[in-house]
């Protein structure tokens, strides 16, 4: 299953420096007037040269109109997942439901560790994770009167009060990398979002095949996960072809299902030329690859379709 047949999504992902506050702000702005759908923040609440992550979504929320938020991705384990729910759903409405949740399951444990986080073991962090997407997912089913109690290992609430629910279904997206995080992604998360420079073995291919093999193991159809990547600044470089930019990314939609494309770029240039020529250029070959598939004239060998003489 190549393509999971998703509308193409693209979007940005900015780096939250302080040294000039309104610049990344102004990036913001800019990925909507350029016609991007998303914009990204990375969030590394140990790294005093960074806003904080969760009060620059708040403010650009509130500096734009149109395209929706997310971290890329929340540092977990220095945001209480009962708080982080509500701080979500406030957002969500505060934003006419604009917010997208993207989630890891930490890193840089010596950090987090030095800002009053607890250490987590790779398998603490991954159950962690999970443990916290249930209590997220609790805190906003406000159609449940019971209330939440989640006894996990890493995270835990003994009675916690619901709501208030979002306005609209805030996607979860899980940066992962490793099989076991990838079949969490298959069981309770919407979106799959790694970055392309740090992939290696499972790469997109691989890391799909676990997911829709798990999916289906837990009668889930793979196709409720998007596949989201993050892609490295010269993907936008405005000194490149157009069709040699689509030579790169066709098969990544096409061939890794990939449906949700953001770029890791501070550049101006760069986003401009990513949201006014590249993805209006991908949507377009994404298209009419896809109706080719579905055109009954046309024969598939390989990599290539053949459309008869003479059509």
């Amino acid at each position: 299953m190549p393509d999971y047949g998703h509308d193409l999504r693209f979007g940005s992902f900015l780096t939250p420096r302080n040294d000039a506050p309104d610049a990344v702000v102004e990036l913001a702005r800019l990925s909507e007037d350029v016609g991007l759908d998303l914009v990204t923040f990375q969030d590394h609440p140990y790294q005093p040269g960074f806003l904080d992550t969760w009060t620059l979504l708040s403010w650009v929320a509130a500096r734009t109109e149109r395209v929706e938020l997310s971290g890329n991705v929340l540092n977990l384990p220095l945001r209480n997942p009962a708080v982080l729910a509500r701080s979500v759903a406030s957002l969500d409405l505060l934003s006419g439901g604009r917010v997208n949740l993207g989630l890891g399951a930490g890193a840089f444990w010596d950090a987090i560790e030095a800002m009053g986080g607890r250490r987590l073991s790779p398998g603490e962090s991954v159950t962690g994770l999970e443990e916290a997407i249930d209590i997220i997912r609790g805190v906003w089913d406000t159609d449940e009167r019971r209330a939440l109690r989640v006894r996990g290992t890493v995270h835990r609430v003994e009675g916690a009060k619901r709501g208030p629910a979002p306005a609209h279904e805030v996607p979860v997206w899980l940066g992962a990398y490793k099989p076991r995080m990838l079949r969490l992604v298959a069981r309770k998360a919407d979106g799959w979002l790694p970055s392309l420079g740090f992939l290696s073995s499972p790469g997109l291919r691989e890391g799909n095949a676990i997911i829709d093999e798990e999916a289906t193991r837990h009668d889930r159809d793979p196709r409720e996960i998007r596949r989201l990547l993050n892609l490295p600044g010269d993907f936008g470089d405005p000194g490149e072809r157009v069709d040699t930019l689509l030579e790169r990314l066709l098969p990544l939609a096409l061939e890794d299902g990939v449906s949700t494309f953001v770029l890791g770029s501070d550049d101006p240039n760069a986003l401009a030329f990513f949201g006014r020529e590249v993805a209006p250029a991908l949507r377009e070959a994404v298209a009419t690859e896809r109706r080719a598939a579905h055109d009954p004239k046309n024969v598939f060998r390989g990599n290539f379709t053949i459309t008869p003489a003479g059509d």
